[in-house]
């Protein structure tokens, strides 16, 4: 089960993308400021239930399609001694059954951007990572009606051995723990503040976590205490 968010920008696009901006550039411009990675497929589900095809275009489009894009604007970033900026989520750090397609695509992204800044730090090209609430944005991607359609074409496409072993009331329960992330009410002007801090300021932070108090304490307790206090606190 998958859901957009964003607008998908093709490898030919991209190309055109790139060249657009190289002729219209201001003649004062040296190049290009900055690119930010908001796109965003997310593949819901546990693991057995999703679709190849669905988790293939998730990290196309997660982790390729903001490396792709990074490598084609870097030679005019560079020119500019701009910045990367990239949008990640607090699942990059916490485990979420259901979305473990997910957590897996932010952590990956979370992790190029971590290498891209050592990389690029002789360049003069700041790179940062702005890891926004999981509820932030949730009411602009994910839609509960469309994540019930969705999830009834997941289920269809089970073998009727994996039917049984798992069984509806178990599947449409894993699919119902989703519906708190729906037409929530995040705090999505933080994550705002923090891409355009990222954009704007002279000497940009690294890490921008413009996340709920119970987040960052869930963070802290998934990234430095042993997993069994975690689950012990957090485990459905």
């Amino acid at each position: 089960m998958g859901f957009r968010r964003s607008v998908i920008l093709h490898a030919s696009n991209m190309l055109e993308a790139s060249l657009y901006i190289t002729e219209n550039l201001p003649e004062e411009a040296d190049g290009l400021w900055a690119v930010v990675h908001c796109d965003m497929w997310c593949a819901l589900g546990e693991l057995e239930w999703i679709p190849f095809p669905v988790m293939r275009k998730s990290f196309d489009i997660n982790v390729l399609g903001a490396s792709r894009l990074t490598q084609i604007m870097l030679p005019l970033i560079r020119r500019a001694n701009g910045r990367v900026v990239f949008l990640s989520s607090a699942i990059a750090h916490i485990p979420a059954p259901v979305r473990g397609i997910q957590c897996a695509t932010q952590a990956a992204v979370e992790g190029l951007a971590q290498c891209l800044r050592h990389e690029l730090k002789q360049r003069t090209v700041d790179v940062s990572i702005v890891c926004a609430s999981e509820f932030a944005s949730g009411s602009m991607w994910l839609d509960d009606k469309a994540m019930l359609e969705q999830a009834k074409v997941m289920w269809d496409s089970l073998s009727d051995e994996q039917k049984s072993v798992y069984g509806e009331d178990y599947f449409e329960q894993a699919i119902r723990s989703l519906e708190k992330y729906t037409n929530t009410d995040g705090d999505f002007h933080s994550t705002v503040r923090a891409l355009t801090d990222a954009i704007i300021r002279s000497f940009p932070l690294f890490r921008y976590t413009p996340l709920s108090r119970y987040e960052k304490l869930q963070t802290i307790v998934a990234e430095h205490l042993p997993r069994p206090v975690y689950e012990l606190f957090y485990s459905n």
